[in-house]
């Protein structure tokens, strides 16, 4: 049996693969392999670990005569066709869990630099701007008796939350369930989306990616918003209409827009990169040692164990 693997992972993922003993090749370099290549690779593959950056979709899994497992290296798999995956009875998974933490810690970390103007304030130094102390150099933003609204109360949402609470911020929640241990640990409230987009200082996106939530945050909501808001998403860069923020920008509806994500990655919207106000990374979530290591552990692990006839430990539902 063979296993392909679309890029590179961390080694822990080929120390697994040749103590299974099982036949694996990957794409070794470090752009995102063709589409071409990709069709070619999965045509005898049995089981296939995949990044974001691959579209995994009919004609793909139409080229897979023998893949019982489809392991995606992300916890989100809005990359992949997994009705069609299902109907032709390969089982996909994904790596849940693993990355909560560090992705969690992102988005603080982008709240915090988008409420101290952080960034702003380096670049000014580094220019040789900074000639002496002033009493409104940079104003930043407390956190004290804000309001954090977050929207997607799941594993990563509810981590945010957590970490907030230490910076003394009321948190109020949108989500299709009520979350009691966010609640019990912060006092956390429920609220409707229209109650959450009026009423927060802070809004922190943790959705995934579907028919249901592309351009979740729209015109229409971001209409609804307090006047500057702080603006968070680490999720999936569609989430957010991209046309209506930079037309609210133009407006200065926002204090500050933090994005670990953005539509069409990796090439970004180069009206967003005129507004000092926007701070963009690359993607960068669940970029920490253990996270990207438990990520690779948990997806070959995945397709270890359906190749040896075992079920799979993180299947999506």
């Amino acid at each position: 049996m063979k296993i392909y693997l679309t890029g590179k992972l961390p080694s822990i993922a080929f120390e697994l693969l040749d103590r299974s003993k099982l036949d694996y090749d990957y794409h070794k370099k470090d752009t995102p392999i063709p589409r071409k290549k990709l069709l070619k690779e999965v045509h005898n593959c049995d089981g296939l670990v995949c990044i974001l950056t691959e579209k995994i979709d009919k004609e793909v899994i139409d080229s897979m005569d023998r893949c019982k497992i489809i392991a995606n290296y992300a916890v989100g798999y809005d990359n992949i066709d997994v009705k069609y995956a299902k109907k032709k009875k390969i089982i996909v998974t994904n790596t849940p869990d693993v990355l909560t933490d560090s992705t969690a810690d992102l988005a603080i970390s982008l709240l915090l630099v988008t409420a101290r103007s952080l960034i702003e304030g380096s670049e000014y130094l580094r220019a040789r701007e900074f000639k002496t102390w002033k009493p409104e150099l940079f104003l930043g933003m407390e956190l004290k008796n804000k309001t954090l609204g977050i929207i997607g109360a799941g594993r990563i949402g509810t981590a945010v939350g957590m970490r907030a609470k230490a910076f003394g911020t009321k948190i109020i929640y949108h989500s299709n369930h009520r979350n009691n241990k966010l609640e019990k640990k912060t006092g956390a409230e429920k609220v409707s989306i229209q109650n959450l987009l009026s009423n927060s200082d802070i809004i922190s996106v943790h959705l995934p990616l579907n028919k249901n939530t592309y351009h979740y945050i729209d015109d229409r909501k971001m209409k609804l918003m307090r006047r500057n808001p702080i603006l968070i998403n680490t999720s999936r860069g569609d989430l957010i209409d991209e046309k209506s923020l930079i037309k609210y920008l133009k407006k200065n509806k926002f204090r500050a827009v933090g994005l670990d994500v953005f539509k069409n990655e990796p090439h970004v919207n180069p009206e967003l990169l005129k507004f000092k106000n926007v701070f963009i990374l690359p993607h960068l979530g669940s970029a920490t040692s253990e996270a990207r290591n438990g990520m690779a552990e948990l997806a070959v692990k995945n397709v270890i164990n359906v190749l040896k006839g075992k079920p799979p430990l993180t299947p999506v539902v």
